[in-house]
């Protein structure tokens, strides 16, 4: 019998995140508009023209692209006391963060533990942060990995903790 849990975590959309979005999308839109528009006045000059089209292309792309990367989401899957993370771009593209076997964890716990600061306090600790609001509970896993220290901090829900504590090696669980 697997132990197995998985789960996507979503941002808590505001309304001015929303708004962001959209704001932007309509200056991306009135800017490649103008440089389209550049580039017919100047169909009699042909490197204007091409810059001007080249320009609004640019920018249509790169408008799509930044209201794209806004729609992020981790997802969190646990099978036997490994923990993969993965990040997910706008419901289509997956892409792998990495693998951590819990049985090798140094800690675990809260992030608003002490335990965090002591783990986290150090200028060659690498700092992996894969959650998307900071106002649920979030929680850190401390490791070592060929000689380097890291702390993931993440937003599990509760069964994954449970399984996540039923995982840990001797100790490793913190809770303060």
């Amino acid at each position: 019998m697997d132990n197995f849990a998985e789960q996507l975590i979503k941002k808590n959309e505001t309304a001015s995140d929303k708004l962001k979005r959209i704001v932007l999308t309509i200056i991306g839109i009135i800017v490649t508009l103008m440089l389209l528009l550049l580039a017919a006045m100047q169909l009699q000059n042909g490197l204007v023209a091409t810059i001007g089209i080249i320009l609004s292309v640019v920018a249509a792309f790169g408008t799509f692209r930044i209201v794209q990367s806004s729609m992020i989401e981790y997802e969190y899957t646990f099978t036997n006391g490994s923990l993969d993370f993965a990040m997910v771009f706008n419901n289509k593209k997956r892409k792998s963060l990495g693998s951590l076997n819990v049985a090798k964890v140094d800690a675990f716990g809260k992030v608003q533990s002490g335990s965090f600061r002591r783990h986290t306090s150090g200028n060659d600790i690498k700092h992996l942060r894969w959650f998307l609001n900071r106002d649920s509970e979030l929680y850190y896993l401390a490791f070592s990995k060929e000689g380097k220290k890291s702390v993931i901090v993440f937003e599990p829900s509760e069964e994954l903790v449970d399984y996540i504590k039923h995982y840990l090696p001797y100790g490793a669980h913190q809770e303060n």
